[in-house]
């Protein structure tokens, strides 16, 4: 029995089982030990994850595989410590969100893996490791394709009148908001990149019109032509996260325009974590 974790920043997906059909799947809150120390990440492990799971699974965990973002080898200690105080017999393996997400989406086979969500991020994976990474460098100077950067564009866009104005005013009316109101959540408010994508949902209703359509192509293409297009690679381009599973008929537009080839698409990276593990271990 191993037990496999997912963490984004805001929810931890954990599946306990003997296979990928025998088994369950349990939440708790996101774990992150760039920003979290021991005493936080022992107290949701234990206050959470634990009292949600039985006595014989806790006893018969053999293997915990934990990928999340602010997995660096700088700062994993705290975390592989209270992941082995908490299954004492269990080999415990802390990796990056990132090599979960290639390995999610590519498997065992070589390919570039790409992370679409509120940020994004991507890398060259030769089927076992992440072999290059070009720098995401977050929303202001990079994350292009994200959610964050997809609303960001699409709201100064808005508000420069760069947009029909009834998608601009439909926008401001759906998330009660003022020209004002976006500065201030954008300049003065905290997690301007979640509000930022927090526009994705209307943004995707509206996808087929032209101007936004053009948006999204911009978008996806800048994604490809700042990330992607480094690695020099004629490997599949495979993508995990939200933005790319929702607007897939976009980037798969944007990618063929750049002549890439598209490989698979998961929402969420525990769906071929599970695969992936599982096969490991037969």
């Amino acid at each position: 029995m191993i037990l496999i974790a997912d963490s984004g920043a805001t929810k931890t997906d954990w599946f306990i089982g003997t296979a990928a059909d025998q088994g369950r799947t349990v939440q708790t809150e996101g774990i992150n030990p760039f920003h979290q120390d021991g005493e936080s990440i022992g107290r949701i492990l234990h206050g959470s994850l634990l009292p949600q799971l039985t006595d014989s699974e806790v006893k018969a965990c053999a293997g915990v595989h934990f990928y999340g973002a602010g997995c660096l080898p700088s700062t994993t200690a705290p975390l592989e410590a209270c992941l082995q105080a908490a299954f004492p017999g269990a080999d415990i393996a802390v990796r990056s969100d990132l090599l979960g997400a290639a390995r999610a989406v590519c498997g065992t086979s070589p390919g570039i893996a790409c992370i679409l969500g509120t940020g994004s991020n991507s890398c060259l994976y030769d089927g076992t490791d992440i072999v290059r990474n070009v720098s995401p460098l977050g929303y202001i100077l990079g994350d292009e394709g994200s959610g964050a950067c997809i609303g960001k564009r699409f709201a100064g866009d808005c508000l420069k009148g760069l947009l029909p104005a009834d998608l601009r005013n439909g926008w401001l009316e759906a998330y009660g908001l003022t020209p004002a109101g976006v500065l201030d959540k954008v300049y003065r408010q905290p997690l301007a990149n979640r509000f930022l994508a927090s526009l994705a949902p209307y943004i995707h209703r509206h996808r087929h019109r032209p101007e936004v359509a053009a948006l999204l192509d911009d978008c996806f293409q800048s994604f490809f032509r700042r990330n992607v297009l480094a690695y020099g690679s004629p490997l599949p381009v495979s993508f995990t996260g939200s933005v790319a599973w929702y607007f897939q008929e976009e980037v798969k537009k944007a990618a063929v325009a750049l002549n890439l080839s598209i490989g698979s698409f998961v929402l969420r990276p525990i769906e071929g974590l599970l695969t992936y593990h599982y096969q490991q271990q037969s």
